[in-house]
């Protein structure tokens, strides 16, 4: 064994919590007809308690381990949020194999990459969501891939769960000694999700069923969540926030989630003040959303805020419209959540912040050198927790690239932490754009922007913005004056090249070169500088004309 394997070992054997899969079945014994999910579907609404979707998983599970589907074995689906990504979820979970969630945004590129990397044999698609028919992208895919893939389309995605047969998905009845024989322990790998790419590809990262227990034990500890407490799950449940602050919460606590595929503000309300949500973890523009809608919707307890610190005039906006505790927190894919704002805090902690840490966890800044700096002082933002994912999919030296001696972790972030604990994140050191909380690889769409007929050199750097904190703004050098890509041309390019719409730019800029080092480096952080006083000027003058 390595060392690295061996801290990140001794790490994962601090005392865990119940199992969730154990903790799942004890809440279907103790309260087999509480509601687990409403699944608001346009025009429609679909629940489940959780006796149904305790029976829907063990029929997936015993269909999954009868078309062969191995213990173990990466199961890829690429479903919009509802209740049959949660029981197919549950499904691959009691067939022993590993979740393999994609978002439904993700387009040719991605998608054949992650199956390719996951060595999945089996792919579930729906046959259409929001205009878009999965099967034609996922054929082209599939027949350019080494490893024989059997693609499985939901038809009935949104059909009534009580009477659908998820368009040949479920066994006809379970097969209970089989799934006796798969049933998955703490060390078993549970999850494998892709980030964005920052070194070239997407990371494929591993966690244990253990470190997704410990990470839902500690949170719902930390914030004093019951089952009483209904979980709005507005983000998407292919990403972490949906897929663990979300239906693994809900689950977890035995709360009814109350789900929706589609954002919008007037579904949003139905949740909170028809179904009685209570508790949210989402990404700020779901926030701002809300808070600025005509009528805010009342009835959350709690609002944990991902992605970056919370502006603190949106904050108090928020407490003073929602009527309810509004708090920082951050977290990542590997790490899960590592602090968080306390409902109690003083607002001038709990706003602008990125809260505390976590009890159980713990948090540092260090110099380039591995010295802890003292509070105040701006560094590399280091994490250790339990929760901690097992490693990179085939890339265990990322790991070690990343890990200190003494088990913790570096994030790539630069941060403070102050005289009192706080987390402030000040930056990262490596170019990515945090998009309302989706991370946009600059360098991946770089390497394809390049590739377009008029563009001679080009940079992606981020450009704030008050709803999602960042976008991203193209800085095209073109090849001929008269021959100019617009935006509009520069998205058509990236559709065409299978990119998915979220990492698309939002604003082009031309220069004449692009600003380097001398060693030939792009200086990112004057084109954020120059975007940033444009925007700032912008406004000025459009204030001034009002």
């Amino acid at each position: 064994m390595s060392q690295t394997s061996k801290v990140l070992r001794e790490s994962h054997n601090q005392t865990q919590p119940t199992p969730f899969l154990d903790r799942f079945d004890e809440i279907v014994a103790r309260t087999p007809d509480k509601l687990a999910i409403v699944d608001l579907v346009a025009g429609s609404v679909h629940q489940l308690t959780y006796r149904e979707l305790s029976a829907l998983a063990d029929r997936i599970a015993t269909h999954l381990i009868q078309v062969g589907i191995a213990q173990g074995e990466a199961v890829a689906y690429q479903l919009p949020s509802g209740w049959a990504f949660i029981a197919l979820t549950l499904g691959i979970w009691r067939a022993g194999a590993v979740a393999c969630p994609l978002l439904p945004s993700l387009r040719e590129r991605e998608v054949r990459f992650i199956l390719e990397s996951s060595g999945s044999q089996l792919f579930v698609i729906p046959d259409e969501f929001r205009n878009y028919r999965y099967l034609d992208m996922a054929e082209s895919v599939v027949d350019s891939l080494s490893q024989h893939i059997t693609i499985f389309v939901l038809e009935e995605v949104s059909d009534n769960p009580q009477t659908t047969t998820l368009g040949g998905l479920l066994a006809d009845k379970p097969d209970y000694e089989a799934l006796a024989l798969r049933r998955p322990g703490q060390e078993a790998t549970a999850q494998l999700l892709y980030t964005s790419g920052t070194t070239g590809e997407p990371k494929g990262v591993l966690h244990t069923f253990g470190t997704l227990s410990y990470a839902l034990a500690s949170h719902t500890r930390t914030l004093e969540l019951t089952a009483e407490d209904t979980v709005w799950v507005p983000s998407p449940l292919a990403h972490q926030t949906g897929f663990l602050y979300g239906m693994m919460v809900s689950q977890y606590l035995g709360a009814t989630g109350v789900y929706h595929a589609i954002w919008s503000v007037d579904t949003a309300k139905k949740a909170i003040e028809e179904y009685g949500a209570r508790f949210v973890q989402a990404a700020m523009p779901f926030l701002a959303d809300i808070t600025r809608s005509e009528n805010p919707p009342l009835g959350l307890r709690i609002f944990v805020a991902t992605g970056a610190a919370i502006p603190r005039q949106l904050a108090g906006d928020a407490r003073q419209s929602l009527k309810c505790a509004v708090v920082g927190a951050w977290g990542s894919t590997e790490c899960c959540l590592v602090t968080v704002g306390r409902p109690d805090d003083a607002p001038e902690k709990l706003w602008g912040t990125d809260g505390r840490v976590i009890d159980g966890m713990a948090i540092r800044v260090v110099n380039d050198d591995g010295n802890v700096l003292p509070p105040g002082v701006e560094g590399n933002f280091q994490v250790k927790t339990p929760a901690m994912f097992s490693t990179y999919l085939h890339h265990h030296e990322w790991v070690q690239e990343a890990l200190a001696e003494d088990g913790f972790f570096d994030t790539g972030d630069l941060a403070v932490i102050d005289a009192d604990g706080y987390l402030h994140i000040t930056g990262r050191k490596k170019d990515v754009i945090n998009r309302g909380g989706e991370k946009v690889p600059a360098t991946e769409i770089e390497d394809v922007l390049y590739r377009h007929p008029a563009v001679l050199d080009i940079a992606i750097a981020a450009m704030p913005d008050e709803r999602l904190g960042e976008r991203a703004c193209a800085f095209v050098v073109v090849k001929e004056a008269a021959h100019k890509p617009n935006l509009a041309d520069l998205c058509t390019f990236l559709e065409a090249e299978g990119v998915a719409k979220i990492y698309w730019p939002e604003r082009v800029e031309y220069l004449n070169e692009l600003p380097r080092t001398a060693s030939g480096k792009i200086q990112k952080f004057v084109l954020r500088k120059q975007i940033e006083e444009k925007l700032r000027s912008g406004a000025q003058q459009a204030q001034g004309a009002l």
